[in-house]
């Protein structure tokens, strides 16, 4: 659960924020920008004065969040020749991708590179003993306020891959955290909603401003894994590395819901079958004829699917039938023509009837 300050929470600035960019066509593509980090008109634009930080002339590797307002980023640093760390998708199948351009790329080429279609066609992964050592970390943000405090979507990958890259040792002391915003995005963020894994930044770029935020507050030091749900763990199969890792380390690496942790888990939004009192059977999901009510017919076959029909008559009734129809086939000789006689007898010895009814004689 999300700390509060007061009636303040995160997820009400998020919700402020998504509203504002809407109500006033300040997001972009795509659209509606809510539960994302919203790409905005301008965000091109922002992304373009990295180029002015001393920190980015001098970086060799730079790792940029996939988000959509942080493509003008992954291109200029493609094109400035530096090497471009992308984390996969919610970390499913790995926590970076390396872009690589083909041989001889042209700008069109690396434009295509810096998608979110080109980080899946130009990339390949990089593994946990990799030699990676990044000297930028470029995240997009919902909200973040002057002085360097941060709120993402809500779903935290962003906090968490800074956390794995600390763990893994790609990132040290001097790295560096930006991220791009629109500048109705900088806002009053009270400390009371900050935890301890949350990510600061060190620079805030808008497409007005760029605001140094001087942020001492320490960024997180490695993963907490007393945050870390089993859930999450079976979706992440690099965090159960890096849990392996640090288990044989000798590290605390006990989860959320497992013994030995008194933090209160966060509660649970999925019911399992576990989770009902004994007294209180599963239902069950097999609809048996003697449940249905009274009043409720049985549901009509669809279209298509043939059904027999028995139609039960009294026995006074079937030998009254009988009758008529004896007297009906008498007389007809009497009222037709030889021609429509002889059409009659072919009809009743050649053609069969399209439809039989079953008539049963009830007991």
């Amino acid at each position: 659960m999300e700390a509060r300050a007061g009636d303040v929470s995160k997820q009400s600035i998020r919700e402020r924020i998504w509203d504002y960019m809407e109500s006033h066509n300040i997001a972009d593509f795509p659209r509606p920008v809510h539960h994302r980090i919203p790409n905005f008109k301008g965000s091109y634009l922002a992304g373009q004065s990295i180029r002015d930080l001393e920190v980015f002339a001098g970086t060799q590797e730079v790792k940029v969040d996939p988000d959509k307002p942080l493509e003008g980023v992954r291109l200029l640093a493609l094109q400035s020749r530096k090497t471009l760390l992308v984390p996969t998708p919610r970390l499913r199948t790995g926590l970076f991708n390396k872009i690589i351009p083909p041989p001889g790329a042209t700008k069109d080429i690396l434009r295509k590179c810096a998608t979110s279609q080109g980080v899946r066609n130009f990339s390949v992964p990089v593994g946990l003993d990799s030699n990676v050592l990044v000297d930028l970390v470029v995240v997009g943000s919902v909200a973040v306020s002057e002085k360097g405090w941060r709120i993402g979507k809500g779903e935290g990958y962003a906090d968490l891959e800074y956390a794995m890259m600390v763990s893994m040792g790609a990132v040290h002391e001097g790295t560096l955290v930006v991220t791009i915003v629109h500048d109705c995005q900088v806002v009053d963020i009270p400390e009371a909603l900050l935890e301890d894994h949350d990510l600061t930044v060190d620079y805030i770029l808008t497409p007005t401003r760029v605001i140094a935020t001087g942020c001492a507050r320490p960024k997180p030091t490695g993963i907490l894994w007393s945050k870390v749900s089993c859930e999450m763990l079976t979706k992440i199969p690099v965090l159960r590395s890096l849990r392996e890792r640090e288990k044989r380390a000798g590290t605390d690496v006990t989860l959320q819901a497992e013994p030995g942790n008194t933090q209160q888990p966060a509660p649970s939004t999925v019911r399992r079958p576990q989770d009902r009192p004994q007294s209180q059977p599963a239902p069950s999901t097999v609809r048996r004829p003697q449940d249905r009510p009274q009043s409720q017919a049985a549901p009509s076959k669809g279209p298509g699917l043939a059904e027999k029909v028995e139609v039960t008559f009294p026995a006074s009734t079937v030998w009254i039938l009988y009758i008529l129809c004896l007297s009906v086939c008498l007389s007809l000789p009497l009222l037709l023509c030889p021609s429509q006689l002889e059409g009659f007898i072919f009809g009743l010895v050649v053609v069969r009837p399209a439809l039989c009814v079953q008539v049963v004689r009830m007991n």
